[in-house]
């Protein structure tokens, strides 16, 4: 078996993530890491596999088949998306969804030109979340669609506190409430704010002497990321927060509710994920991605790509004979 030759791009939690999920898959190998930090300081676990400097990355373009994009959506993929897409094939996990047009039409152009294949947004949400809401919508034509997410830490909001003055060290817990979540299970087609679906958790180690109200105040008032929420701020030791909250888990629900025929039946579609690491399984779904670049690369196709536009077969290792017959 050929084996496809990955490069990751960024050796953070997803980068790692990726690594692990690379090993997991027998049609692929990861070839090279590349960094921006000093290659001899990152160590990595894929024996045989290089790590070089950013820099370097052209000296590798004939050897890499479908290039791992890493960095994160603020101010990496922006720029890195569509200046590597003209010269390798490429995977990323943008997840600005409000930005998602606008870096798709920057990533299409700069694929067309390189005659490469880019794919976008892909990850769980975007990515699962988008099918199963396409999907939902497709089928259920009258209705409405309800996305829940977590229980699960929110890396942008865990900054965030770090950020506030008097914080050591902190993350954040996005939750469903229980209650909207049954309201929209029961068909009845609710009308949810933003305070209606979620709560925020948070979990904070103070520094010594600081001040606890004024924290908890801060907290719970920062635009954008706490005051639409009911927040409730608990105050934790060190070795109570390396204990207890150093994994990464998340998940959460896309929900459509809707009606058929003259007598208005109901119907729920349901797609739930519950995961113990949310970079790790965003790395899994990537990887399985960078089987569909690699293919529609070898068909002559290039420009950017979503999830919606990858036929489901072209994920799986599998033939499309073992599909008909093992899983259809």
């Amino acid at each position: 078996m050929d084996k496809i030759r990955i490069g990751i791009v960024g050796y953070g939690n997803i980068g790692r993530g990726v690594e692990l999920a690379v090993a997991r898959n027998q049609d692929m190998e990861l070839k090279v890491v590349f960094t921006r930090r000093d290659p001899s300081t990152v160590k990595i676990l894929t024996e045989g596999a290089a790590v070089k400097h950013m820099d370097e990355m052209l000296s590798m373009k004939d050897e890499i088949d479908v290039m791992m994009l890493c960095g994160g959506s603020a101010t990496d993929l922006p720029v890195m998306g569509p200046e590597i897409v003209k010269n390798f094939n490429t995977i990323d996990s943008f997840d600005t969804h409000a930005r998602i047009p606008e870096y798709f039409a920057n990533v299409d152009k700069a694929a067309k030109e390189g005659g490469k294949v880019g794919i976008i947004s892909v990850g769980w949400d975007p990515g699962m979340f988008s099918l199963n809401r396409l999907y939902a919508e497709s089928i259920l034509t009258e209705g409405s669609t309800y996305t829940f997410w977590g229980k699960g830490v929110s890396q942008g909001h865990s900054d965030a506190i770090r950020r506030v003055k008097g914080v050591k060290n902190g993350i954040q817990y996005t939750v469903p409430v229980e209650a909207a979540v049954e309201q929209v299970r029961s068909g009845s087609e609710p009308q949810l704010t933003t305070r209606d679906k979620h709560l925020r958790e948070c979990y904070v180690v103070p520094e010594e002497g600081a001040d606890l109200a004024e924290i908890e105040q801060t907290i719970k008032t920062m635009p954008n990321y706490f005051d639409d929420y009911d927040t409730t701020v608990t105050f934790i030791t060190e070795e109570e927060l390396k204990k207890n909250h150093s994994k990464m888990p998340h998940g959460g629900f896309v929900i459509r509710s809707g009606k058929t025929g003259v007598d208005g039946n109901n119907h729920i579609i349901e797609y739930s994920l519950k995961l113990d690491s949310n970079p790790e399984f965003t790395a899994s779904v990537l990887a399985c991605y960078a089987r569909a670049a690699y293919r529609l690369a070898k068909a002559g196709e290039s420009g950017a790509k979503t999830v919606f536009d990858i036929a489901p077969a072209l994920l799986s290792v599998k033939t499309p004979e073992e599909l008909r017959a093992e899983l259809l």
